[in-house]
């Protein structure tokens, strides 16, 4: 995933990112299954120290989501993004709650490199428009969470009429370039990823930059992800559950 960052070229390619990611719940880390806030796991008590240990690892991006402004359709967690884009060098993808200018404007001082406009490109898709006049493509990702081909909302409360294909296509003409698609059912599950979501997403819109999220259990899943031409993949679970090592995944990284 590339991001907008003085003395980055962005028509060099890459090979597919290694976007590990924290999930925020009270200023904890933890992890959901399949959206379920009632199913949630903490994993440390201090995200900066997992952040750290990305860092120390040699992971250069990090995925950011704060579940509590998901589900309060405001940014609640603020100050755990500031803390750690101000104590590690990770290029930063913030999401959850990012609703107004005002959220997004605290969110980008706080240190984000970009934000993912999930429930309002759903909502209000002339307000993601304004942002992407204002911001540029290469800071606003579309967030495509996507339950039985619909566009699930609030972190994945609600499941919303917006098919996926017309989503994607009205962004796309748009101007949108990097789309983040978590097939919800796979979310949480560590039993494979949405592999035949992303082909089909990438042959009918082969120009977007596609970052798969959402039931990673092995190397192999990474593979695949890779040859079908994804820009880049957010792993979470296998992480903390140990199904794949930091130094495994270090194999991925663009040196």
């Amino acid at each position: 995933m590339l991001f907008l960052n003085k003395g980055f070229d962005f028509n060099v390619q890459l090979e597919m990112r290694i976007i590990p990611a924290i999930d925020i719940i009270e200023g904890k880390c933890v992890r959901l299954t399949q959206g379920d806030y009632s199913q949630k796991k903490i994993y440390n008590e201090n995200p900066l120290e997992i952040a750290k240990m990305f860092e120390n690892e040699g992971f250069r991006y990090l995925h950011l989501v704060d579940l509590d402004g998901a589900k309060a359709k405001k940014v609640i967690n603020l100050k755990v993004l500031e803390e750690i884009a101000s104590k590690t060098s990770l290029q930063i993808d913030f999401g959850g709650g990012v609703q107004t200018d005002e959220d997004l404007q605290k969110v980008f001082e706080a240190g984000a490199k970009q934000v993912t406009a999930g429930s309002i490109a759903v909502r209000n898709p002339a307000k993601v428009l304004e942002w992407l006049g204002k911001y540029g493509a290469e800071r606003i990702i579309l967030g495509a969470d996507v339950r039985n081909e619909c566009i699930a909302m609030n972190g994945w409360q609600e499941t919303s009429t917006q098919d996926i294909w017309e989503f994607l296509d009205f962004y796309q003409k748009q101007g949108i370039q990097y789309v983040i698609c978590t097939d919800v059912s796979k979310d949480g599950l560590l039993q494979g990823t949405a592999i035949e979501l992303y082909e089909k997403i990438l042959q009918k819109f082969p120009q977007l930059k596609l970052i798969a999220s959402g039931g990673v259990s092995n190397l192999q899943d990474i593979e695949i992800l890779q040859k079908i031409g994804l820009e880049g993949v957010i792993i979470g679970k296998a992480i903390y559950e140990k199904r794949i090592s930091l130094q495994e995944l270090n194999t991925f990284l663009s040196k």
